[in-house]
Formats: structure tokens, sequence, C-alpha cells
């Protein structure tokens, strides 16, 4: 296969300032849009346009719409007073007549602009004054040569790009055109005969058609050329996580068949049977792990679906093969309740397992390295199980918690340790089916769209928070009757020590209003607190001594205390639905009626009100992700911060989940015919077109995996 980019790519990966009217001082304002080569001025789309469709006469001119036609300027009027404006009276070629009104330009400049008895093409928004059609500051008036056309295009849909401050529309229509004359014609990379069905137009005219809308019609998602590049973003993305799926497949893992005696054991201290969606993951993880190839496997499950029995059934199934698993948890706080959680349902095996996390030092930490080297068969922790000084006897399985944070790469890289484990994912966030898509289209996924039997539903209110009163009254009852109860403090901002501050504010607050007889019941938990801190509120709320916990999200996953069945959560129209969910998923985890109260501080937006009222009318998750993605958008939805989040400048993941899966189909089939001919696969017709779309997409792991650039 031949090496690096391809010829035909290099002009779209000169410096910006090669492009016409992009100088140093202009590049760096377009590094503010993201823009830093031609190529990506090319997908850098038009957000609308302007209709400047020529209109012979003006007078169904309306206000406020903009105007197009030909103009011959008749007379000037010079300003009465200073900073008064400039006025031109013209009329159109209906011998209407129209004002040209300037604030901002010189005489000569008038002049030389709107020479009296020369034709112009004016085009400008419409005003009214004393019932005659205005122009205020025309955004163009173009001269016409001797056969009375413009001198310079006006297109009739003028495109609308985003900007940023310094950048006109002018300079980065000139840029636009600029990048699209470099623009080659590649070879093609989509299938001809979906080609043909989606009636999309080859890749340079699909650019052009995008850069250059010849109606409303063209600027939309649905549009052909719009929607053939939202597919090559797609295409090329799940090119790029096909191939990571392979490469690790490629590394052969050693099968763990497990013989059961461990798994039975627990299953038979188990106080329920597990769902039948439980026992389809279970036989789905057993089956990978029993393959030559190594599992990357995503386990999906709602709040209270029981991903943990099917965590740990998967962990035995390696310890039964003789080797270990360990399962990594995203914070401290999480691990230990995955100690607590799992520890009596081990006691049944004889297995006692070994936590480890960035507190442990010294002696205590050294004893721990060594049970882990010695085979201790199960291990929890933090990130601090993949560091150097970390070694495994026999990783057979890792598992690792709530990394959706986390992209394909870094998920590799927690998978390595030079033993080549299995790898199962999971999370307890429900995913709309177009993000899991697009962010673990690497791997294979479970879900568990069941809740064990006996689960009951949890009673969902919205009250304002100028009711805070009867909140706290009826939380006192509560708390004397001996019940237990969450307090989330609101999203303050993006600082923790902001949201710190509020949740203890709020704790000191709930100490004084609950009185001297329950203040001690109070405990507060935070991202912050020392760690020893931490457990000792935590052990206290588990335990009963504290009633009421007062904490900031830092207890939005894992935190596992069945006897709570309140939940308050203050300022619930800061909060997306997904985390909502998650939050709410705190209680209702035991056999007692709950219920959680969504606060809000009035008046709620439209958008708020839409969230809440979703969060009231249901409990399934996956609706639930369903609607805050439509409600908040991909971005938001995953965190646009999150190294795992994938981003595109064309394709909407959120109206365009149809594409996703064809692109996962198509690429999933090349990548097979790959594996089949091997090096010769990237010398044919079609080899080429995908390594030219890859560079051209900028999939930098996936070239790194095919060993070229």
């Amino acid at each position: 296969m031949t090496k690096g980019r391809p010829e035909i790519l290099f002009p779209l990966f000169a410096e910006i300032t090669t492009l016409d009217g992009v100088g140093p001082k202009l590049a760096k304002l377009f590094e503010k849009l993201d823009l830093t080569r031609p190529r990506d001025v090319l997908f850098h789309l038009p957000e609308r346009a302007v209709d400047r469709r020529p209109a012979p006469d003006s007078s169904e001119a309306r206000h406020g719409e903009i105007l197009t036609t030909i103009l011959t300027p008749a007379r000037h009027r010079a300003p009465s007073r200073r900073g008064a404006p400039w006025h031109v009276d013209a009329q159109d070629t209906a011998g209407n007549p129209v004002t040209l009104v300037y604030f901002r330009a010189g005489r000569d400049m008038l002049a030389d602009l709107l020479t009296i008895g020369a034709p112009r093409l004016v085009s400008g928004k419409v005003e009214f004054w004393n019932d005659r059609v205005q122009l205020i500051q025309p955004e163009h008036v173009i001269a016409l040569d001797e056969n009375g056309d413009p001198v310079e295009p006006l297109p009739a849909f003028e495109p609308v790009y985003p900007l940023t401050q310094g950048v006109t529309q002018r300079v980065l229509h000139k840029a636009a055109r600029s990048a699209l004359a470099r623009a080659p014609e590649p070879p093609e990379w989509i299938d001809t005969g979906l080609l043909r069905r989606r009636k999309w137009p080859a890749w340079r005219a699909a650019l052009e058609a995008a850069h250059a809308p010849a109606s409303e019609e063209e600027l939309a998602a649905a549009a052909p050329a719009r929607e053939r590049l939202a597919y090559d973003e797609m295409l090329s993305h799940q090119l790029a996580l096909s191939l990571a799926r392979a490469s690790m497949r490629k590394t052969k893992g050693r099968p763990s068949h497990g013989d059961g005696r461990l798994q039975g054991k627990v299953r038979g201290a188990l106080p329920f049977d597990l769902t039948a969606a439980q026992e389809k993951a279970v036989g789905e993880v057993h089956a990978d792990m029993a393959a030559t190839d190594r599992m990357n496997r995503l386990l999906q499950g709602d709040v209270g679906s029981g991903k943990t029995v099917v965590a740990l059934l998967s962990m035995l199934a390696a310890v039964e093969a003789g080797g270990q698993a360990a399962l990594m948890a995203p914070t401290e706080i999480l691990a230990r309740q995955h100690l607590e959680s799992l520890a009596p349902m081990l006691a049944a095996t004889g297995i006692e397992p070994v936590l480890l996390t960035g507190r442990d030092k010294g002696k205590a930490r050294e004893a721990k390295l060594m049970a882990i080297m010695d085979g201790a068969p199960v291990v929890l922790g933090t990130h601090a199980l993949f560091q150097k000084d970390v070694a495994f006897r026999d990783l057979r399985l890792a598992v690792i918690d709530e990394q959706h944070r986390f992209g394909v790469r870094q998920r590799m890289d927690l998978s390595a340790k030079g033993l080549k484990p299995d790898v199962l994912v999971m999370t307890a966030t429900p995913i709309p089916r177009s993000l899991a898509l697009a962010n673990y289209g690497d791997m294979d996924v479970s879900v568990l769209d069941e809740k064990p039997p006996g689960r009951k539903p949890v009673t969902t209110a919205l009250i304002s928070s100028e009711k805070m009163d009867q909140v706290v009254e009826r939380l006192a009852k509560a708390l004397w009757e001996g019940r237990r109860a969450y307090w989330v403090c609101p999203l303050v901002e993006e600082s923790d020590t902001k949201d710190l501050a509020a949740a203890e504010a709020r704790a000191r607050e709930l100490r004084d209003r609950l009185g001297p007889a329950l203040a001690p019941m109070v405990a507060l938990v935070h991202g912050r607190m020392p760690p020893a801190e931490k457990d000792s509120a935590m052990a206290a709320f588990i335990s009963g001594e504290a009633r009421l916990l007062v904490a900031t999200t830092v207890i939005e996953v894992g935190v596992n205390v069945p006897e709570a069945t309140i939940m308050v959560i203050e300022g619930a129209d800061s909060f997306g639905l997904a985390q909502l969910h998650q939050l709410r998923g705190r209680v209702g985890r035991g056999g007692d009626a709950s219920t959680c109260l969504l606060m809000y501080d009035p008046p709620l937006t439209e958008n708020a009100r839409a969230r809440l009222s979703v969060m009231r009318e249901t409990e399934d998750g996956f609706v639930i992700a369903e609607e805050d993605l439509r409600l908040r958008g991909a971005g938001d939805l995953l965190g646009v911060q999150q190294s795992g989040a994938v981003k595109f400048r064309v394709a909407d993941i959120e109206t365009q989940a149809e594409l996703m899966e064809i692109a996962q189909d198509e690429a999933r089939l090349d990548v097979a015919r790959m594996e089949a001919e091997g090096e010769s696969f990237w010398g044919s017709e079609r080899g080429q077109a995908l390594r030219a779309l890859l560079y051209l997409m900028e999939r930098d792991a996936a070239i790194r995996l095919l060993g070229v650039g």
C-alpha cells in the first residue's frame, strides 16, 4: 500500500493564508472558527441564505425584506447637519422611487459608487419613510457592463456563514470560493448503488452545491448535497471505529471457559432471579469470552437494571477459567460502592475482593500490589488499577464502569496492560441508538432494558422553589419517621468551587431549619472532600446515623442505599434529563415507596418545562435519553469537553441516525474485505478511495492503525 496522504489532497492541507484574501492577521481570526487549512473552510458550510433574487418592480417590497433591483441614481442629497445621513434618490426600472441612505460614507466614495444616471444592481433591507421605499446601508451595489449585466456575480441565494468577530461574510465567502477552486475530484468512496438510490452528487459537486444553495430547501440537512457530505463524515468515522475493532480482535485473546461452579454459588445466594435481559447479556458476554477473539463489548443498562450482577457473573467466568478479573470505576466513591455490593455476593464463593485506589500508600499499597501479582481473583479500584506499578498475574477480563467519557483510543489504552484481556465497558446512562453508533461503533452492545421484579415506581413531582418551606417541613417529618433522603444542590456553573460553596451553604441552612435534634443527622458529600471525610459521611448515611445526605452531583451514579426513599433535586431546571434520571435512580432501590421532588426556579423556560415534564411522565431511561437528545442535542448530552464525544462539522446524528447505521454496515463490510484480501485491498480502486476519505476527514487513529502517514 502506498503510504502517506494522497497527492490529490495536498492543496487542501496548505496554510490557510494561501486562500484569497486571507493574510496572517485574518488567519488568527479564522482559528477561532477552527479553520486552519483550506480543507476546514470546505466543510464550514453556510447556516442560512439571503434571498437576493432580482425584482424589477420595488412597489411590492415589504418592510424588513431584502430587495434586489436595478436602480438608476438621480440625485445626491448631502447631510443637512453633522451626523445626519447622506441620501441618494433613485428609480427602479418600473419608474418607482427608491432612496438609498448612508450614515458612514464619504462624498467622493458615494459619487463613484452611485454615479448619477449610471444603473446599479442594489440589494439591501427595506424600510419605509413617508410611504417611500428606503434601503439603509445596502449590502451590495454592483456596476453593470455594456450588456446590462453585473460586473461581479451576486448569488440569487447568498450564503450566510457562521462568523467570529473581525471576519465578515464577504471575506469568508471569498475564502470559500478559493478553497472550492482547489478541491479535487477524488475517487468515489460511496457505493454506486447507494449514490444512485439517494440521488447524491459527487463529492466536489456536493461541496459546490452546499456553498451555493439555489433555494432554502438546499440548506436543509436532507438536501442531497448536504446529506452526502454528512454521510462522508459518518462513513469515515465508522471506518475508523471498525478498523479499531478489527485491530483489537486481531490481537488474539485467550478463550476463557467458565465452568459455572462459582457463578452457581452466587446465583443460589441471590434473593431474586435474573431478568431475561440479564440472562441474555450474560450469555453474550460468556460467548465472547469463550472465543479466541478478544471481547470488546458495551453493557448498557438503565438505572436499576442489574448490570453489576451481569458484570460479577462475567468476572467469575474469568476466575473459573483460572484468571483474574478487574473492575475499574471512575471515582473512589463508586469503587467503594462496588466493593460493598459485590463483597456480600462473593462471600458465597469464598473470594475476598481487593480494592486498590489512589488513597492506598506505603505498606498497605505494597501488600495489595503483591496480592494482585500473586493472582487475587477479583480486583476493584479506580484508574489506579492501570498504573505502571500494577502487575496482574493473569488478567482475563477488564470491566470499565461509567467510562462513556473516554473515546476509542482511551478504551484501547486502558485494556492494554500487556495481557490483552477481554474488555467489558459498562454504563448506567441509557444512550440513544444514534449516539451509541457514533461513540461505541467499535464495540458489540448488550442492552439491559428491564428492571428486576419488585422495584416500585418512583413518584416524581415538580415543585417551585418558592415552596421551599413546605418541602423542608415535609422532609423534617419524614426524617423523624426514620426515613432517609438525598438533597442534591443545583449546578451553579462549570465551577467545582462555586458548586461546593452552594452545597456547604445549603447543608448549613438545612441544619438550622431542621432544628438541633435533626441537625446532627445531616451529612455533606462533595467531590473535593478529603477521601476519609467522604467515606465517613457515606458510611453514616448508609448506616442510618445520618438521615439526610446533602450532595453535589458526585452521587449521580453508583451510590446504592436501598433505605433512601426521598430525593430532592434543587434547581432541577439546570440539569439535563439524563442526569436527572441518574439522580432519581438513587431512590426506589428498596421495597418502600419513594419520591423524587424536582425543585425549579420560576418562571420555567419552555425547554425546561418540556424536560421536567418528561421526567414526571416516564421512568424509562431509553425514552428519556431520546428526548434529551431531541431537546438538547448531542453536544450537550455527551458534553463537548468529553474526549469521547464525537464532533461532526456537517453530520447531525440527532436527525440522521439512519445514515449512521448505513455507514456502519458499509464500513464493517469494507473492513471484512480488507481482512480477507490483505495488503492488496489498499491497492484496489475501492481501497484507494477509502484511504483518501480517511485522510480527508483526518481520522488519525485509523491512519495509525493502517500504518500509513
